[in-house]
């Protein structure tokens, strides 16, 4: 045999199969060794003896190679064992036998029917439990809102009035700058529609009605999801990621007093306020469009204006405002807790307080819609 190949050469002594392992049992001769190894006979059940003194060099893919045959045999009743190797090729095969671990292969999932099935199943097991966790987490502020109202020197008035800042008075141009711009589309648009019929006039009810109803408030609360919902959820989370919460928990201090009432209590007091600067905007650009597209001059409006609405109108928007703050400020804490990790599980949570919050703020406002119509609002 040449001294850089491996060998191998099986013998029968006393009713035991005896495998002489000797030369180089490293990567370049693994191929080879294999397949001889693959060609020798099971031994059924009788005693197997691998004798590894003359091997001269044992990588990895020699030793997998003598590991795998042995085991293979005992699997199918044989009794191995392998001697003979020196101090190194013993701890070898041993690190190739602790780590022999068969991956699990992963099922496929499937096609057509079958894959949007599971996805399905999965959104809705998924949905479950973060309803069942939101309830929780609803529950959790609910009794710390209750506990601070009892002792209301628990309230930290700074943080409540920085957060109102945050959330109300740096909103003021964005919410001001869109409504003014829907108010003047709504007209522009109803004006168009309406003229068809000679009825430029109603263009005042439409915008009126839009607007104080439904539009001024949905789009202040889907623009404060955007803006501070996730403000919200990027703060906490930060503050998750760098330990800080588990810091204040064992000072004393509780997280859902500390950092969820503030930025809660500042958003449901400041929405309505917003809300209201919303409708002032809505009407104006939609006056200012009337005046400018159909001629329907200031006055004319603001007197079509009292006829066509009533306050119930203004009352209905402004009353949805502190349950969309409730339900956006509790969207984004609770997001912000849930972060884990790193920055980019912030991100993530982020993106989700968004979403959840305004596909919560539009459910609520389709139960206000139906409920103010099934009572005659």
């Amino acid at each position: 045999m040449a001294a850089d190949q491996g060998w191998l050469e099986i013998m029968e002594r006393d009713g035991t199969l005896v495998v002489e392992a000797g030369g180089l049992w490293n990567l370049a001769n693994a191929a080879r060794l294999d397949a001889e190894i693959r060609q020798v006979p099971a031994p059924g059940t009788r005693p197997v003896h691998f004798d590894i003194t003359k091997v001269k060099l044992l990588d990895t893919a020699g030793a997998w190679t003598l590991y795998r045959t042995a085991r293979d045999w005992e699997a199918a009743g044989a009794r191995v064992s392998i001697e003979g190797g020196n101090a190194e090729q013993v701890a070898l095969l041993e690190t190739v036998r602790a780590n022999d671990k068969p991956f699990e292969p992963t099922v496929p999932e499937g096609f057509g029917v079958i894959r949007i099935v599971a996805h399905v199943g999965a959104a809705v097991e998924d949905i479950a439990r973060e309803t069942v966790a939101l309830i929780g987490f609803f529950g959790l502020v609910v009794s710390t809102l209750l506990r601070t109202a009892r002792h209301p020197r628990r309230l930290r008035v700074t943080s409540l009035i920085y957060h109102m800042e945050e959330v109300g008075l740096n909103a003021l141009p964005i919410v001001a700058l869109i409504s003014f711009l829907i108010g003047v589309v709504l007209a522009f648009q109803g004006s168009s529609q309406l003229q068809r019929f000679g009825a430029e006039i109603f263009v005042v009810n439409l915008v009126a009605v839009s607007v104080l109803r439904e539009l001024g408030i949905l789009l202040t609360a889907i623009v404060i999801a955007g803006r501070s919902g996730s403000a919200f959820t990027a703060q906490i989370g930060a503050m998750k990621v760098h330990e800080e919460i588990d810091a204040m928990q064992t000072l004393g201090l509780d997280p859902i007093e500390v950092l969820v009432l503030p930025r809660l209590l500042a958003l449901v007091i400041t929405l309505p306020l917003l809300a209201f600067l919303a409708d002032i905007m809505g009407l104006l650009g939609g006056g200012l469009t009337a005046w400018i597209a159909l001629g329907i001059p200031p006055a004319a409006f603001v007197e079509r204006l009292n006829t066509a609405v009533s306050m119930w109108s203004f009352w209905v928007g402004i009353m949805k405002a502190p349950v969309f703050a409730f339900l956006i400020a509790m969207i984004g804490c609770y997001e912000g807790f849930q972060v884990v990790g790193s920055a980019e599980s912030v991100g993530q949570r982020t993106t989700r307080a968004v979403v959840e919050a305004i596909f919560l703020v539009i459910v609520a406002d389709a139960f206000f819609s139906v409920f103010f119509q099934v009572i005659g609002i």
